[in-house]
């Protein structure tokens, strides 16, 4: 995590805040500055790097492009229990690490037991809660929150079972995951509608002649993806 008053980026703020062509360049870069050397960005910092640092395997296995969906599909629960477990037990560390990085780089660390004043809200208006307070929960809490709300939005129970199940498709290393039952439960419970009773029974009989066929056939038993087997299947008119 590079941020300190030595980092290319303060040193460019800096020199344009001491030498810019204009005013507005001076107090630009001068805020700029300002901004980045402050404990709400060294804050901001740490909390979204633990994020990424929990959510990064996943993100990586999403992106491979020779994907394994189930081994992806794998990781989704538990970077959903780190998370969750950054959110109820990560507080204390968090800002022992902030407050530790912020003496480090000469950054001003506030009272945490300080009544915390909102800028440009009425006293009225501002509720009374403390510095501490308003880290944790406004800020901190919301960030971990929003993401745990992204992965169950993108991975809820239904879409997981869908990925696992649609894996028995998978043709890589000869068919190794494909099962009947799998397929037959696939078409069960996300395509109820595509398939009336009768071919559900022929489709049993025909995955159960793909099981045996297939993987010794001399143009499919080497395929890699779906997206192969499809084309794959169309040519040898399978």
């Amino acid at each position: 995590m590079q941020i300190d008053k030595n980092g290319a980026t303060c040193l460019v703020l800096e020199n344009i805040a001491l030498n810019g062509c204009t005013y507005s360049q001076h107090g630009d870069a001068a805020f700029s500055f300002k901004l980045i050397m402050s404990f709400d960005s060294a804050f901001i910092l740490h909390i979204m790097k633990d994020v990424m640092r929990i959510t990064g395997m996943l993100c990586q296995a999403l992106q491979q492009k020779s994907q394994d969906i189930l081994n992806a599909m794998h990781l989704v629960t538990p970077t959903k229990t780190l998370i969750q477990k950054l959110r109820d037990d990560g507080w204390k560390t968090l800002l022992e690490e902030v407050t530790s990085f912020c003496k480090h780089q000469d950054i001003e660390v506030p009272d945490m037991d300080a009544c915390f004043s909102s800028v440009g809200r009425s006293r009225r208006k501002q509720k009374s809660v403390t510095v501490e307070h308003h880290y944790r929960v406004d800020i901190s809490t919301v960030i971990i929150d929003q993401q745990l709300q992204e992965l169950n939005n993108r991975f809820n129970e239904q879409a997981i079972e869908l990925l696992k199940l649609s894996t028995a498709l998978d043709p890589r290393n000869s068919y190794k995951l494909f099962n009947v039952e799998d397929i037959c439960l696939l078409v069960d419970k996300f395509y109820p509608q595509d398939f009336s009773d009768q071919e559900k029974i022929h489709l049993r009989l025909q995955l159960q002649h793909y099981e045996l066929d297939e993987p010794n056939h001399p143009k499919l038993k080497s395929m890699s993806s779906i997206a192969d087997l499809c084309h794959g299947l169309v040519e040898t008119k399978k």
